[in-house]
């Protein structure tokens, strides 16, 4: 079934068909006042009215997009430049995108190198803090492994012996008292040294970066170990110059006091031999190798060689008391009125008054020669020190040990008496030197200086 559309005026008539019968077309129809009225378009019984404005408004618009049309296709067809430019132009922005995805790949490979070679310099940083640990670690080993300096030896309580008198007794017109003499002659150990790393981080090859990231970053922590380090360094520094100072102020003092009792150094204490039960190639050190560290440390156990050499020595010099606590004494060495003839006599020791039966004690180490009684001394022990050196203890009222015992510092030999001739209870002591007595005071006094000294 055909559709019909009119096209026709506001005005127009109806359509007659023509003599063969059949409906004329449809057909846009013009009445006079079109011009007036407008356009009617009509279809399928459905007819819209169109104003000439908007007709002609239509026309022309199709008019100018035919023109627009023939116009881009000739411009095209004559200008095919423009479409290379375009071309180019699409090219190039493609190459910038290229170089700028190729920079930024750039930048990223340039960031993860420096990111593993940050990690490289830390790790490697942190390997040396490690290695300087144990090194500071194995020194600190070898300061805690020398042992204090020897004791010369001392005269100490014991169970049999009264306690030290506290109190000094009174000194008396006639018979002044020197200054007194010390109980103990030690040398004292030297100054404590540092046994732990103050601070100490644990540094293995486990450790994790991020572990160590506290404030401060990576870098903050390797300089607070480092500086960890520096000061756990700087300590045994201290250490090491304390040590070497003490040990060559001991041998210094103790060479002076042997010096000054008139007693020959290299007699008294020879150079220490060999030690038992070693040896081995001799292989000598490179100069290159030996740190400042090592060569201090050599140092430091050749004086502490000496101190024990002379310490040992010191031990056969009869530099202690003879008996515990102050000591009174009642009469000096040199001339002095007999006490019992009351003319010019040479006393050969030093008498100190004490309670019968009190502990007499040897000064120093030595062999017992004598242990009897012996004519104005009485009951009498004589102890041979070695090296020229001996002492007497007279008037004693019991004697402890016999010929040929061997003696250490401090044991007891006898007790106080007053056997011989003797006004009371007292000790009287000598100090012999190649059988000549001499003043027992300076050696008493040198033991005072040593114990003091050190």
């Amino acid at each position: 079934m055909s559709q019909r559309s009119t096209v026709r005026g506001y005005a127009a008539g109806p359509v007659h068909s023509g003599h063969d019968g059949l409906r004329a077309q449809p057909k846009l129809s013009r009445s006079p006042l079109a011009d007036r009225t407008g356009w009617t378009l009509g279809h399928a019984g459905r007819q819209v009215r169109v104003g000439p404005v908007v007709f002609w408004t239509i026309v022309g618009s199709l008019v100018l997009m035919a023109a627009w049309s023939a116009t881009t296709a000739t411009y095209f067809a004559f200008r095919d430049d423009v479409l290379t430019r375009l071309l180019a132009r699409q090219a190039q922005m493609q190459f910038v995108y290229e170089d700028r995805i190729a920079e930024l790949r750039g930048q990223v490979d340039r960031l993860a190198g420096r990111q593993l070679l940050d990690q490289e310099q830390f790790e490697s940083k942190l390997d040396q803090i490690a290695r300087r640990q144990a090194l500071l670690e194995s020194r600190n080993a070898a300061l805690s492994g020398l042992p204090d300096p020897s004791v010369t030896g001392s005269i100490k309580p014991t169970a049999r012996g009264p306690a030290p008198a506290t109190p000094a007794s009174p000194p008396t017109a006639a018979a002044p008292k020197p200054a007194p003499i010390n109980d103990t002659v030690i040398l004292v150990p030297p100054p404590e040294r540092e046994a732990q790393l103050q601070s100490r981080t644990p540094l293995n090859s486990g450790v994790r970066l991020a572990s160590l990231q506290t404030n401060g970053g990576l870098e903050g922590t390797l300089a607070r170990l480092q500086l960890s380090l520096d000061r756990f360094e700087a300590g045994q520094v201290r250490s090491l110059n304390a040590l070497e100072e003490s040990y060559d102020g001991k041998a210094r003092k103790m060479r002076n006091i042997l010096a000054d009792l008139g007693l020959d150094v290299a007699k008294i204490a020879p150079a220490a031999p060999p030690a038992r039960a070693t040896g081995g190639p001799f292989v000598p050190a490179a100069a290159g190798n030996i740190s400042a560290f090592d060569r201090q440390l050599y140092r430091i156990r050749v004086a502490r060689g000496q101190v024990d050499r002379l310490g040992h020595a010191l031990t056969s010099v009869p530099i202690r008391k003879p008996m515990l606590g102050e000591l009174e004494m009642t009469s000096g060495f040199g001339m002095r009125a007999d006490p019992f003839l009351r003319a010019p006599a040479m006393h050969t020791g030093l008498d100190f008054r004490a309670d019968a039966g009190e502990p007499v004690r040897a000064t120093a180490a030595g062999i017992v020669t004598n242990a009897s009684w012996s004519g104005g001394y009485g009951r009498m022990v004589e102890i041979d020190h070695g090296n020229g050196l001996s002492t007497r203890y007279g008037h004693l009222s019991a004697i402890d040990v016999e010929v040929g015992q061997s003696v250490k510092i401090g044991q007891i030999v006898g007790r106080v008496g007053s056997t011989g001739r003797s006004t009371g209870p007292h000790l009287h002591y000598e100090t012999r030197v190649d059988g000549e007595a001499v003043d027992p005071q300076k050696f008493l006094r040198a033991g005072v200086r040593l114990g003091s000294a050190l």
